[in-house]
């Protein structure tokens, strides 16, 4: 799959800025002397819905009523961040949205899907049970199914990894989490477009590997569960057409345990009051994991979202740091 064009990223700034503003950068003080690099957080928390996948959702839902103004309504698996994106894009363009979700999944995320005004319904035991039921119910239902990952999601994902290269252009390395790859694939893109040199090292959970088993295999290699506390990382099966990018454009992979990414929740809250989900920690998890490799280096984190439950937040705020 060809990855995007700088002509092709702007084209999707152009959609993204009609609904919402740039995301900040902020290089924070103890973010730097806790970890001997200088750090520079973009705070994708702070964009309506929460997190990243709302670009993606306002650019795949422009070019799909440019392509297919037929269509009426869309349907999506998700653990909460792609179907808040999904069902706020739907809403703005008078599409409807249905969104499939596991049982047991955040309650508040499936709350602000309500709320953005998607139909929800629970089923499976986790993303990729839900998944696979709503291709189905989709094609039951005559839906557009929307993908986790596609080149329209990319086309307003990069967007974010744009301004940030774009306002600090001589990043050593940046820490991206690995959810079903838009993320991660995005950076890469832009990073490219731009010509910057920036190393793109992805975040995964060990609980929640199949990205970095299929980064060391060279091949897609799942996985029999996906049990962590970072839901927007919890996948078992990689995309092929992610996987194909981060092959070619990521330096490498680092696993983290469930309690180092809720440690880097509490660390963020901490160092700068701000909230992150187990999945926006998780690079500044890696950071602190690559501690002495980084020393002196100027780093990227993605906080790609800050919808965690009061539960989990309580929890990683409890710990101390």
């Amino acid at each position: 799959m060809a990855i995007l064009s700088k002509s092709e990223l702007q084209d999707g700034a152009a959609i993204v800025y009609r609904h919402m503003l740039p995301t900040a950068q902020i290089c924070w003080p103890l973010l730097s002397a806790r970890t001997g690099a200088e750090v520079w957080v973009k705070h994708e928390n702070q964009a309506p819905t929460g997190a990243f996948k709302v670009r993606g959702g306002l650019t795949y839902m422009a070019r799909l009523r440019a392509e297919q103004p037929s269509c009426t309504g869309v349907m999506a698996a998700t653990r909460g961040n792609h179907g808040q994106s999904v069902a706020l894009a739907a809403a703005k363009s008078g599409l409807s949205a249905t969104i499939l979700v596991p049982h047991g999944n955040n309650p508040e995320k499936n709350a602000a899907m309500r709320a953005y005004g998607a139909e929800l319904i629970e089923h499976g035991s986790d993303f990729e049970e839900a998944r696979v039921y709503a291709i189905e119910l989709a094609r039951d239902r005559g839906l557009h199914m929307v993908p986790s990952f596609s080149p329209w999601l990319m086309q307003g994902v990069g967007t974010y990894a744009m301004e940030l290269f774009s306002a600090v252009p001589d990043l050593d390395t940046v820490y991206v989490p690995i959810g079903q790859g838009s993320g991660i694939c995005s950076v890469i893109a832009a990073r490219d477009a731009l010509a910057a040199r920036a190393d793109v090292v992805g975040v995964v959970p060990e609980n929640a590997a199949s990205y970095a088993l299929s980064f060391a295999a060279g091949q897609a290699v799942s996985t029999n569960s996906a049990n962590t506390l970072a839901d927007g990382m919890a996948c078992r099966v990689p995309d092929a057409a992610a996987l194909e990018i981060i092959l070619a454009g990521a330096d490498r992979i680092v696993t983290l345990s469930e309690d180092e990414m809720l440690a880097a929740m509490g660390i963020y809250f901490t160092d700068t009051h701000n909230a992150s989900e187990g999945a926006g920690a998780a690079p500044l998890a890696g950071l602190i994991r690559e501690k002495d490799r980084m020393q002196g280096k100027k780093v990227g984190l993605i906080l790609s979202g800050g919808n965690a439950d009061r539960l989990l937040f309580a929890k990683a705020l409890a710990q101390g740091h």
